[in-house]
């Protein structure tokens, strides 16, 4: 698989990653040997690059990706970089982003994941204040110091934080939704992390699931999963659930965006795959971290990373359904 370098780290990782939120909470029930034998699969398919966070089904999937690298230690950790996020342990408010609860966070990761030093750690959607606040950076900057963590990143919601972190110069990455739905970080946010030398870590790469081709209006979700109880954002922000689009326009939106896959590039790429070759073929994208409940989903995942150039035809045909069916809907929110 192709191999990009994560912001100025020096750290080579695979342009398909994997994010393992739904080996934590929140997709439904995932059993620890169902979990592990996914990240055993990405492994083999050639990915590198673990995407976490503490909240993950309260510090679950961070020990699940422990116990894998622990695994794999005697053979170098076969070049996997492992990051995690911080700041969902306690109210989104400006007052508890400070060095006490940095360091009680991510001594628990540190715990949890096995590890001395954190390779990367990302705030974790924090409030645009603590983005934009010097004090931020002056607490991350020591505790790279102190070798608690290797790096820091920044995790955001929208373009307007994206732009505001990439401007800092310790910032190693920013993790912003990406997808065929998603097209906005396309026009400031990409262009600025590469003239920044910011690594871009594409998640929602599939828009929670629409962009497989695979729903339609019968489809039901688990009642732990949050594509079903945040559609509306009730219990964080609706960006994460089906990148903001409404459902149903989000059904009809893929049923075109298979139709294109079909069209152009044969049978060969699934619709799942197209979609996440899309996100690591923009200018800028460092690496792209697609969900996997199955080994068959991680293993085919991966192989959107062996996709070759995408046609115009494709590409004109992304921009066209998204200009048409979503733009007016999703652009001006994030």
């Amino acid at each position: 698989m192709h191999q990009r370098t994560l912001g100025q780290t020096g750290r080579d990782v695979s342009v398909v990653g994997l994010g393992t939120w739904q080996l934590g909470a929140d997709w439904g029930d995932v059993s620890e040997a169902d979990a592990r034998a996914v990240l055993e699969a990405s492994a083999e398919a050639g990915v590198t690059f673990y995407d976490t966070a503490d909240v993950y089904g309260d510090g679950r999937s961070e020990q699940i990706v422990g116990r894998f690298l622990a695994d794999h230690a005697d053979d170098g950790g076969a070049g996997f970089t492992a990051v995690t996020k911080m700041g969902r342990r306690m109210d989104q408010v400006p007052a508890n982003y400070v060095m006490t609860n940095f360091r009680a966070w991510l001594d628990r990761s540190r715990r949890n994941l096995g590890v001395d030093t954190i390779d990367l750690v990302q705030l974790h959607c924090p409030p645009s204040e603590v983005i934009d606040d010097d004090a931020t950076y002056d607490a991350l900057d020591e505790l790279v110091t102190d070798g608690v963590i290797a790096a820091y990143g920044v995790s955001v919601e929208t373009c307007a934080q994206a732009l505001s972190a990439i401007r800092r110069p310790g910032v190693q990455s920013v993790q912003i939704i990406l997808n065929a739905f998603r097209l906005k970080p396309l026009d400031e946010v990409l262009p600025a992390a590469a003239a920044a030398d910011v690594a871009i870590i594409a998640r929602v790469p599939l828009a929670s699931g629409l962009l497989s081709g695979r729903y339609d209006d019968s489809t039901v979700f688990a009642a732990a999963d949050h594509r079903t109880y945040n559609r509306d954002g009730s219990a964080f922000d609706v960006g994460e659930t089906f990148s903001g689009v409404d459902y149903r326009t989000g059904i009809a939106a893929a049923a075109e965006f298979t139709a294109l896959v079909r069209s152009t590039l044969g049978p060969d790429v699934t619709p799942a795959q197209a979609a996440i070759a899309w996100c690591w073929q923009q200018p800028g994208v460092t690496t792209v971290i697609p969900g996997a409940r199955s080994t068959a989903q991680a293993s085919a995942n991966a192989a959107a990373g062996l996709v070759g150039p995408l046609p115009d035809a494709f590409l004109d045909g992304v921009r066209a359904i998204y200009d048409r069916d979503l733009r007016e809907a999703i652009h001006p929110r994030w």
